[in-house]
């Protein structure tokens, strides 16, 4: 099931989301650039190393381009494939307009970054030892996910859904669309073997999604109000 948009038009225009959309093409076309030699250094020097963030080991000299801690800030805008960037950029732009519109443009880019950094303590706190670098704006997106369906659970999101060789659209109430997917993350993180998760660090996208829930009652303006997902 893939969202293409929602019938949730917001009223203001999303600057911050748009910004966060720009700054991760352009730095993922700066990471192109660089060949698959440089480029996977380029991971390694600017994504969330577990074991160097948390003190237990450190990179060459040679990769060390900006502190452990400022890795879960430059982490946020990398990705590791166009397929990572095209899905992370999907997301961002059907549901980030509307949760931008709830906060304000200044409150939204705190809120974001948050939801990334407890992303980030979720993929690395159960596994200190992970030499695996962490990439891509998935966590932060994911707390945008969670406050989303606290939000405006009944906005109508067009989806598409394959079967076969058809492809089927129909809208649905966001409130199944985001928590069919958050329902995915936990399959998916209990089915991945240990050290695992076919690279896609799904415990980010748990820790970010509930950061998201947790965090949208101080970041949102009084007058919009939250709902109930299953009323």
């Amino acid at each position: 099931m893939i969202p293409l948009r929602d019938d949730n038009p917001s009223t203001i225009t999303p600057v911050v989301t748009i910004s966060f959309v720009v700054v991760c093409v352009l730095v993922f076309l700066w990471q192109v650039s660089l060949g698959p030699v440089r480029g996977q250094q380029a991971l390694y020097s600017l994504g969330v190393i577990p074991a160097v963030l948390l003190g237990l080991r450190e990179l060459p000299p040679e990769l060390v381009v900006v502190p452990p801690f400022l890795t879960t800030l430059t982490s946020m805008f990398m990705h590791g494939s166009f397929m990572h960037l095209f899905g992370n950029m999907l997301y961002l732009w059907i549901f980030g307009d509307n949760v931008e519109d709830s906060m304000g443009h200044v409150r939204f880019a705190v809120f974001y970054v948050l939801c990334g950094l407890a992303a980030v303590l979720a993929q690395a706190l159960p596994e200190p030892h992970s030499t695996i670098p962490m990439v891509g704006a998935s966590g932060a997106i994911s707390g945008v996910l969670g406050a989303y369906l606290l939000l405006y659970p009944h906005a109508r999101v067009l989806v598409a859904i394959p079967l076969g060789f058809i492809i089927q659209t129909v809208r649905i109430p966001a409130g199944i669309v985001l928590v069919l997917w958050f329902v995915l993350q936990l399959l998916s993180q209990a089915f991945a073997p240990p050290g695992e998760g076919g690279g896609i660090a799904f415990r980010a996208h748990i820790g970010g999604f509930i950061a998201g829930m947790l965090l949208i009652p101080f970041f949102k303006q009084k007058r919009f109000r939250l709902r109930a997902p299953w009323m």
